[in-house]
């Protein structure tokens, strides 16, 4: 079992910056990936970026070049530095683990753009 929390969520301005954290514990394999889906109200969740154990990423084009996703294997940790946050990216941001198989997702962390 793996299990995931979450931190960095909050309410910010149009064109502010947050940064989402995700630590997991239990029992990690050595390859898997890491990401980050969000859902908003009345939508279906979808990806926002994931991030493979040797650091290669993916975006959603909705937020290339706004979006960083990181990795510190060390930790067991991935982030997602957030940058110019429009209010289209309010929703309930989910991280993800990937291994052996498995999908383990987090509690959600809440980020609301809003002026």
């Amino acid at each position: 079992q793996v299990q995931l929390v979450e931190s960095g969520g909050g309410l910010v301005q149009p064109g502010g910056s947050l940064r989402l954290s995700c630590a997991a514990s239990g029992r990690i394999f050595s390859i898997n990936s890491m990401g980050w889906y969000r859902q908003a109200p009345g939508k279906e969740r979808e990806l926002v970026a994931v991030i493979s154990f040797g650091g290669n990423p993916n975006y959603a084009d909705s937020v290339k070049g706004r979006f960083t996703i990181s990795r510190d294997n060390a930790k067991n940790t991935v982030f997602l530095q957030m940058n110019s946050l429009k209010p289209e990216d309010t929703a309930v941001y989910y991280c993800v683990h990937r291994q052996g198989g498995g999908v383990y997702w987090g509690q959600g962390t809440q980020v609301t753009v809003s002026s």
